[in-house]
């Protein structure tokens, strides 16, 4: 009987991710008692969203093989027997190392609460002693051998191995069918590595698992290892760097917050709303940018309300990416070195405004427009504690959606607005706008409206100024309106017409603002510098929160911030900024400083003239508070080492 070699192929894959769904069913039992919240109905969903994971891992493992089953050459040598042993040796040698380091992860969960990632080969660089270990848990921990033993065995015994191609009658005829599935199914090969289909789906990583569990640790169970250590081989840069001892570095910069309470709202009958405008540079804004002659930018609405906000003269985006906003913006996690949400740590128990309110009887939930999973948002909201996700799945008119990337913000935000008004109070929630998001189209009724200036980003900054003042007339409507503090700032910065803007500086200016309908009128701050890791310790100081709480930036509201400094990174140098001074670090020495009040574009490096000690000083200890805790696990008070001290 004739046996292709893609029908052999998809049996054996098939087997593949049968026998890795069978472990992790196995990796839980043995660790049941490590995930005492996980339901039958819960698991289930675990199960199926971890076929996602299984699916990449395998095509990644199989990669040779695949290529070795596609290659449209001639039937002789298709069917060679030295042929067809390779292909099988390219089919057992990845997939048993794959079912191996699974197997491992089934022990070593116990005592690392995740999957294993690339960072194993630096922890354990130094040590001598791994193959005594790795013998001795072998037999200790005889049942997860046996198991492997068994799979592998398994998958030997029952994977199909030869295949048998006819000799075709006519030539040209079989070339060109042969041709045709293998860029058919090379096609549907990388749509499967990148985990999805569509210009908004982002290749999948680590970080999607969130978007299946209830609670970070629980993507080990979703997760398979080979999938973990593939996907953690480009994010190895986390090394301590050891600038000071762990004690040293606690007491020059420490993330525990010990209620700094400001109390002009009311915990428990002010309400939150977090408004995170896509690309919303400074640039753009008008209420920014007076000092520039005829002028006006292209956001009305923003401007007036800005009027009577208290905002900040100097205030600075952590990231570049929207990936890089939400950890920032809701968790006070900033951006350093790679985005939080893509690093293997992504998986880290953290704490954010949603987690802090809701333990106060706080309702939470998070929108976006988009698809729901898009960009990795949806994970990061149910990791950091948000009840309720409301995305594109949940809106009821896809007639509005742009085509490209998500819902138009106008319809999204009065969705977003009249699902508040259904909520109940108090409340707090986070919208992530996306409009003014390339390809940096309007709706056609729009079309001619709005500015069009030098970019075409242009145009879509006005049309969501409108959609805000839109939002914000039914939101005036609304009974919770009053009793309501809003946040309003972007993710990062995007094209660039002013000079100054387009400098290490300007690339980070966003808008940070907080406005309340009960003040009188607004205050521009100009001393100091802010950062979106300054949002959410503001905001639980202006509730009058009096409990421990983890962020690593500071309450804002206050006349003067401890450290009146915001730190993003530029890669690859670290940025610490003033209300006057940028310092550039690049992991072990300063390599510039600009005076960017008298030096705008930032020609003049005064690094060795500048008295930066303090700066410096203080960077460091925040970098090594950052990956200490980001490698260790301690992103929350509840797993914080020092929180008995």
């Amino acid at each position: 009987m004739t046996k292709h070699p893609w029908i052999i192929a998809a049996k054996n894959l098939l087997l593949a991710m049968a026998i890795y769904t069978l472990s992790r069913v196995f990796f839980y039992w043995v660790n049941l008692d490590m995930y005492p919240n996980v339901s039958f109905t819960h698991l289930l969903e675990m199960l199926s969203g971890g076929l996602r994971f299984d699916l990449t891992a395998l095509l990644y493992l199989n990669s040779l093989y695949l290529l070795l089953t596609l290659l449209p050459l001639p039937t002789k040598i298709r069917n060679h027997s030295l042929y067809t042993t390779i292909a099988q040796w390219a089919l057992w040698i990845p997939n048993i190392l794959g079912f191996i380091v699974n197997c491992i992860d089934i022990v070593y969960v116990r005592f690392t609460d995740r999957r294993t990632t690339c960072t194993i080969f630096t922890e354990f660089q130094n040590d001598g002693n791994l193959a005594s270990i790795l013998g001795q848990s072998i037999i200790q921990y005889w049942y997860v051998t046996l198991f492997g033993i068994t799979i592998i065995a398994l998958f030997i015994v029952c994977c199909r191995k030869t295949w048998t191609i006819a000799t075709p009658r006519r030539p040209w005829l079989y070339y060109t069918s042969e041709s045709i599935l293998m860029i058919v199914t090379i096609y549907f090969i990388v749509i499967g590595i990148r985990g999805g289909f569509g210009k908004y789906t982002r290749p999948i990583t680590i970080s999607n698992a969130l978007q299946y569990t209830n609670e970070p640790q629980e993507t080990a169970i979703l997760l398979n290892t080979p999938f973990s250590l593939m996907k953690s081989l480009e994010n190895t840069t986390y090394v301590h760097p050891q600038y000071f001892s762990n004690e040293e570095a606690e007491q020059l910069f420490s993330p525990i917050h010990i209620g700094e309470i400001e109390a002009n709202g009311r915990l428990g009958s002010t309400n939150i709303v977090v408004l995170i405008l896509e690309s919303f540079s400074k640039e753009y804004i008008g209420f920014y940018n007076q000092h520039i002659d005829e002028y006006e930018g292209y956001t009305p609405f923003l401007d007036s309300l800005l009027a009577h906000s208290i905002t900040y003269a100097h205030s600075f985006a952590s990231g570049r990416k929207s990936i890089d906003a939400m950890p920032s913006v809701l968790s006070s996690i900033p951006m350093l070195i790679e985005p939080y949400i893509v690093t293997p740590y992504s998986t880290n128990a953290v704490s954010s405004l949603a987690d802090c309110l809701r333990k106060e009887g706080y309702a939470t939930a998070f929108f976006h427009g988009a698809p729901n999973g898009s960009m990795g948002f949806q994970a990061y909201a149910r990791s950091a504690g948000f009840e309720q996700y409301f995305g594109m799945d949940e809106y009821d008119g896809i007639e509005a959606f742009d085509g490209t990337w998500a819902i138009w913000d106008e319809e999204f935000l009065q969705y977003y607005a009249r699902t508040m008004s259904q909520m109940q109070q108090p409340f707090m929630t986070a919208v992530f706008t996306a409009s003014s998001h390339h390809p940096f189209r309007v709706p056609k009724r729009y079309e001619g409206v709005f500015p069009a200036g030098e970019k075409a980003i242009h145009q879509c900054i006005g049309y969501t100024d409108h959609a805000l003042r839109q939002f914000f007339a039914y939101a005036q409507q609304q009974a919770w309106y009053e009793n309501t503090l809003f946040v309003l700032t972007a993710d990062h910065t995007n094209q660039i017409t002013i000079p100054e803007y387009a400098t290490a500086k300007g690339l980070f200016e966003v808008p940070i603002a907080f406005y309340s309908p009960r003040w009188n009128q607004g205050q521009l701050h100009t001393q100091g510098a802010v950062s979106q890791t300054d949002i959410m310790p503001s905001v639980l100081a202006y509730l009058g929160y009096s409990k421990p709480f983890f962020a690593f930036g500071e309450n804002a509201l206050t006349q003067a911030k401890q450290h009146p400094w915001a730190v993003c990174y530029n890669h690859p140098v670290y940025q610490l900024l003033t209300d006057s001074l940028l310092l550039q670090f690049d992991g072990k020495e300063v390599r510039a400083v600009y005076d960017y009040q008298s030096d705008p574009m930032l020609q003049h490096n005064i690094a060795d003239e500048a008295d930066t000690e303090a700066l410096q000083t203080y960077l460091r200890a925040y970098i090594q508070q950052y990956i200490y805790r980001l490698t260790t696990n301690q992103l929350t008070v509840e797993t914080d080492g020092s929180k008995s001290r």
